[in-house]
């Protein structure tokens, strides 16, 4: 008991009073200003107001570039309201391109006579300039060269067809005039300048402004873009990486379930100074997504949960957990991060485990139904496999595999057969003809613990196949030293739950009718009834994150390192050598 108020001292003495990565006040304060001038902006550019205006400024400035200053008005109010989020996550980019979208702001609106606006402008570039130092977040160097290479694509197609353009219409033309300076006229159309060209018609030189005016806007508007573009970071083991982060799940492995799946090769690791902690993340669309509880020593968390936000404040993205337990929700709480309950984790204890009795009922007919039917299951290391065995259980995880990716993060390996996982335990599930028809891989919990990771069978088998290869692997467990099986997560399972309990109430009911509709596509409840025939333990499983507002960019981040989204394919290998 000493020792454990000994522990929870330290980690109360590590944890900040007010988390760095959070933003501070006078940062958000910047952000919704401009979003606000954005908004203002972006409505007085489409507002009817502007025609007087445009009569008392026409012995000043071409009609061509009031239309271009109206129109470059709304851009960057829209600008302005998608830099708002950069500027609130500390972005420097974001800052520069606010600071001189701001500067323009206020020429537009005095080229539009519209003082009131302008000095708006000038008023949040003076604020701008005096928060400078609050952002300080790095931008990916990359995204540099991806939004030069789409400004010049932009530009250099508007410099075409506006030149092409001119070219088609030359006749009309008043005075002599060369290729020469039907490019200058081009390049200072993309810049909402009225080129040196005269035409006939006016309705022919407002075709060509508004073509090279266009391009010039989308050039500039889509470069920032890119440019503003959410971060990332590559995956990849540092030297020496993977073999100390063998070396603490040895050592530490037994106090979270997920730690294994650490070692995905998508996955990052930061380290605690001490390196006794880490934090295994991946960053997505600005997104730092750990999983899990932090690995190694509980008394280290901390430090390894504050390099880690740190490093998100450094680059500016949005820091959630995914699938973490009780014990990683309250260590990362400590840390500002607010947590809601994502589902829950079956965990089979094998001393207590038994077929017998009304609720193992269906689970026992299966079993005996497969084994009538002939099919026997072998328990082995991988490790104890021979090749040949291997190759054909690799031929199994794809072939059986349904869809064309391996889905997974938090909960899967994403890979099958490589040496270095060895001590995963295979369940290989045969017919009567000796033919593999089904594969249960488990990853090592520590010294007396497995977690599923890969469930595969032939769908053209005998129904009870899957409930054989579990209770198989439950048999066989104390021959291995294992105490306790951790199964599939089950999202939400607390919903489907109540919803079954007398006197649920009307929320709790419509809440599982949409669970039971995502089904369809998901298998949500499928995973709940699969997981609770077993009678297992429940150990819920939580999502933690900073505010309710980034919880969609967080949710397009998770299921994209699930691979549920096209964008979480990159990086997770298949099933395979």
């Amino acid at each position: 008991m000493a020792d454990s108020a000994v522990m929870v001292d330290k980690r109360e003495q590590h944890a900040p009073q007010r988390p760095s990565w959070r933003p501070p006040p006078s940062r958000i304060g910047v952000a919704r200003v401009v979003q606000v001038v954005g908004a203002f902006d972006a409505v007085t550019a489409v507002l009817p107001g502007w025609h007087h205006r445009m009569a008392a400024l026409a012995h000043v400035m071409p009609t061509t570039g009031m239309l271009t200053a109206r129109a470059a008005t709304g851009v960057v109010g829209l600008l302005l309201l998608y830099l708002g989020a950069g500027l609130r996550r500390g972005k420097r980019r974001a800052w520069q391109l606010t600071t001189a979208l701001c500067a323009l702001s206020v020429v537009l609106h005095l080229a539009k006579a519209t003082v009131a606006p302008a000095l708006v402008a000038a008023g949040v570039l003076g604020v701008l300039l005096i928060e400078r130092d609050r952002f300080h977040a790095r931008g990916d160097a990359r995204n540099r060269w991806r939004a030069l290479g789409v400004c010049a694509g932009f530009l250099a197609a508007g410099f075409v067809l506006g030149f092409v353009e001119v070219a088609l219409r030359a006749g009309q033309l008043t005075g002599d005039a060369g290729p020469l300076r039907w490019a200058q006229h081009v390049v200072l159309g993309m810049v909402g300048v009225t080129g040196p060209l005269h035409f006939q018609h006016a309705v022919t030189g407002t075709a060509v402004a508004v073509t090279t005016g266009t391009f010039g806007l989308l050039g500039f508007a889509v470069g920032a873009v890119v440019l503003l573009r959410p971060g990332t970071r590559c995956p990849g083991w540092a030297d020496g990486d993977e073999a100390e982060v063998r070396e603490l799940l040895g050592r530490r492995g037994d106090g979270d379930s997920l730690g294994y799946f650490a070692l995905r090769s998508d996955k990052l690791i930061i380290w605690a100074p001490s390196r006794k902690a880490a934090v295994a993340y991946r960053v997505i669309n600005g997104v730092s997504l750990a999983s899990g509880n932090p690995l190694g020593a509980p008394s280290a968390w901390p430090d390894a949960i504050a390099a880690w936000l740190a490093d998100c404040a450094q680059h500016g993205w949005t820091p959630a957990v995914l699938a973490c337990d009780t014990a990683g929700g309250t260590a990362y709480r400590r840390f500002g991060l607010d947590a809601i309950e994502l589902g829950d984790e079956a965990i089979i204890d094998v001393p207590g485990f038994s077929l017998d009795g009304r609720p193992m009922r269906n689970v026992r007919q299966a079993v005996g139904r497969a084994r009538r039917a002939g099919y026997t299951c072998e328990v082995v290391r991988q490790r104890d496999l021979d090749e040949a065995g291997l190759e054909q259980a690799r031929h199994c995880a794809v072939a059986f595999r349904q869809g064309g990716v391996e889905r997974g993060f938090s909960m899967a390996l994403s890979r099958f057969g490589d040496p270095a996982d060895g001590d995963c335990l295979l369940v290989l599930c045969r017919d009567t003809d000796g033919r593999l028809r089904g594969l249960l891989q488990f990853v090592p919990w520590g010294g007396a613990g497995l977690s599923l990771d890969l469930m595969r069978a032939d769908r053209a088998a005998d129904n009870g196949l899957m409930e054989l290869m579990v209770v198989s692997a439950v048999e066989a467990a104390p021959a291995f030293g294992v105490q306790r099986i951790s199964l599939n997560f089950a999202v939400l399972r607390s919903v489907f739950a109540r919803a079954e309990q007398l006197g649920a109430g009307p929320v709790t009911r419509v809440w599982a009718r949409v669970l039971r509709a995502g089904s369809r596509l998901w298998q949500i409840e499928s995973l709940y009834r699969a997981n609770a025939k077993y009678q297992p333990s429940w150990q819920p499983r939580f999502l933690c994150f900073p505010s309710a507002r980034d919880l969609s960019r967080i949710a397009v981040a998770a299921l994209s390192a699930e691979a549920f989204l096209p964008a979480g394919r990159r990086g997770a290998r298949k099933p395979g050598p």
